[in-house]
């Protein structure tokens, strides 16, 4: 019994001995402060621009300032020539086209005068482009005046000659070196061409004199007359 006492108290002494070399791994040393692992930066896919060929199928057809008759003649192409497309309307009744005859610029072409090289339905919607005032004329009636120095004030009749490049709200003004500034008129343009803009106004003494037609909308151009008023004694 003793010895067995005994055998049982040796072998809990070399298993606690065993247990007591066996320690926890070291800690690992740190090397600094830890940076986040880095991931490639996505490049953005830029889709090729498409360009589809067109060949005229009419005699005699017109390229315009935008996708419709309501605008401006830019030039013409005849039958059979080519042209590159670069887009279409939203209804796809008209091509936005380089303009062949004019190195640079572009123009619009009706779709049923022309045939198209390529599924059209990839080439981008273009909007129509902003309408502009793109000429001014203006003349007085009279053109100089020479009365007696008691006859002023003296009334001066002016008309402006306005030309659009498509249908367009023009709202304008006179405006003059006496610091006249007249009400604010609107002509409405249903398609590109030229109107008329006619009023009059008062000089009260003999000098120089201004007048401007002011265009205000849709884009902003002023036109200037210079003419003298003179009397005699």
């Amino acid at each position: 019994m003793k010895r067995r006492i005994l055998l049982t108290g040796l072998l809990s002494t070399l298993l606690m001995a065993c247990a007591a070399k066996i320690s926890a791994p070291p800690p690992i040393p740190s090397t600094g402060t830890l940076r986040p692992i880095s991931t490639p930066t996505l490049i953005p896919y830029t889709a090729t621009p498409v360009e589809l060929t067109l060949r005229v199928t009419n005699e005699i057809i017109n390229c315009r300032y935008g996708p419709g008759i309501v605008y401006a003649f830019v030039n013409e192409l005849k039958k059979d020539q080519s042209a590159h497309v670069i887009g279409r309307s939203q209804n796809s009744m008209w091509w936005y086209i380089r303009d062949p005859g004019n190195p640079g610029g572009v123009c619009w072409v009706s779709a049923s005068v022309t045939e198209v090289q390529g599924d059209a339905e990839f080439l981008p919607v273009i909007n129509p482009p902003l309408v502009a005032v793109t000429k001014i004329s203006l003349r007085t009636e009279p053109d100089r005046i020479i009365v007696a120095c008691d006859q002023f004030p003296q009334t001066v009749f002016f008309e402006s000659k306005i030309t659009a490049n498509g249908p367009a709200l023009v709202m304008w003004r006179l405006e003059s070196s006496t610091g006249y500034i007249s009400a604010e008129n609107t002509l409405i343009f249903e398609e590109s061409g030229v109107q008329l803009a006619n009023g009059y106004y008062q000089v009260p003494v003999a000098g120089d004199y201004w007048i401007k037609i002011h265009i205000l909308k849709p884009n902003d151009v002023i036109e200037q007359l210079n003419f003298p008023a003179n009397c005699t004694p």
